[in-house]
């Protein structure tokens, strides 16, 4: 678990109270990764290119790095520890196939700081992210390591298969070994740009079971909703023309199959809505930038924008992701107010596995078991993809517009009728 505590090191990147994780500081784990990956990623490029066997998903290499250096590694002011990289064959090969080239890799991790965000869920772990937007660096359990571990032939099939998904794009798999303790990492793509004011942040997992933010959540400058919110706030959903909203139900019904396949269950999809309208009304302000007050740039790793993950041939979405957009999709509300939407499918390493069995059963008793956040994987999928296509997604349909017909008011440069969104079978 992470806590914080106090800190009297001064410096541009420090602050009065720093979090740590067990027993770690933020600002020693940082500077452990960087020296980690650099090292690791620097001494991969020695090694041919080839194609992956299923050995190479199994191997697992180690150095370790003391703080006065040695001949391998260069000295650094924090405790000696050792760094574990797993799969990194597999993982060379995961980022090839994104079109993330190793000088770039190395740039975004080690080359500038990473900024540490802040945890909306229960897990307690750490999130990084790089500071030009491309990567999230996340903590994670031993269970969901092994579990990565095992799922990453089964990974490697399904993006040979279709790189265009909105599952987590995986880039590396880490430990940290200091003092006793484990740290481990996963580095992936981060689904949600800075460089983009989000106006609305959800959690959804298509279930009503204490499916609420906490009022400490709600407090927050930027709060994550969940599902109830979710239909309070957005009653009628979001609504997208017939072929992006047919794209997206595709993609999101074959990620589920993937997940259900490998009995994968519990995971969410992160939403995030930027308001068009709201943005020109607030003078165009932008997210957060850079560290420097630099806006990050343009997101360059293939397939991985929102438009793109779902895009069948890629045309579209090439045409659509501009300076813009960001990459995001275009959407609107029952109001017609213009949206930008950001998403992707998180917290997947979790295995319907005899904990859940057993949580799932004692929250049964007390509530109705279908609306239980914890479910076996195929009732879990279904009704995710249910409430995501019924509840959160909506098609429009210019057919159904003609029955809109309304005279122009006065001033209204509208002509004919107004384009009206009607709910997608």
């Amino acid at each position: 678990m992470s806590t914080t505590t106090e800190n009297g090191m001064g410096g541009p990147w420090s602050t009065s109270r720093e979090k740590t994780y067990k027993k770690t500081t933020s600002s020693a784990l940082k500077g452990a990764i960087q020296l980690g990956i650099g090292y690791t990623v620097g001494n991969l490029t020695s090694k041919p290119d080839r194609d992956v066997l299923m050995q190479d998903f199994y191997v697992v290499e180690s150095v370790f790095l003391p703080s006065e250096g040695s001949n391998l590694t260069p000295a650094h002011h924090y405790p000696d520890f050792r760094f574990k990289t797993y799969a990194p064959l597999a993982f060379r090969y995961f980022r090839d196939l994104f079109g993330i080239k190793p000088d770039d890799y190395l740039y975004s991790l080690v080359n500038e700081p990473l900024i540490e965000l802040t945890n909306p869920g229960a897990s307690g772990s750490l999130f990084y992210l790089t500071s030009d937007d491309e990567f999230i660096i996340k903590t994670v359990q031993h269970k969901e390591a092994k579990f990565l571990q095992r799922l990453l032939p089964g990974y490697y099939m399904n993006l040979n298969q279709n790189p265009r998904t909105l599952l987590p794009k995986f880039y590396g798999l880490y430990c940290i070994q200091s003092g006793g303790i484990n740290i481990r990492l996963v580095v992936m793509n981060n689904v949600l740009p800075r460089s983009v004011k989000m106006h609305y942040k959800y959690d959804l997992k298509g279930s009503t079971y204490k499916r609420r933010a906490s009022r400490k959540e709600r407090e927050k400058a930027c709060p994550t909703y969940k599902d109830l919110d979710f239909q309070d706030m957005h009653e009628e959903g979001l609504y997208f023309d017939a072929e992006t909203y047919n794209n997206l139900m595709k993609t999101l019904q074959r990620d589920c199959r993937v997940l259900e396949s490998f009995k994968i269950m519990d995971y969410s999809l992160l939403l995030g809505v930027h308001v068009l309208d709201q943005n020109q009304r607030d003078g165009g302000e932008q997210g957060q930038a850079g560290g420097d007050g630099r806006r990050p740039v343009a997101q360059r790793v293939l397939y991985s924008t929102a438009m793109e993950s779902i895009q069948g041939d890629g045309k579209a979405a090439e045409a659509l992701t501009t300076d813009d957009t960001m990459g995001g999709i275009p959407a609107k509300t029952h109001r017609e107010e213009k949206l930008l939407i950001f998403l992707g499918i998180i917290d997947i390493l979790q295995s319907y596995r005899f904990i859940k069995k057993l949580e799932h059963s004692w929250k049964a008793l007390v509530y109705d078991g279908d609306s239980v956040s914890v479910h076996r994987p195929g009732f879990y999928a279904s009704r995710f993809l249910k409430f995501m296509s019924t509840r959160v997604f909506r098609k429009t349909q210019r057919n159904c517009a003609i029955n809109h017909r309304q005279v122009p008011s006065q001033g209204d440069d509208r002509k004919g009728f107004n384009f009206m969104p009607c709910l997608g079978v």
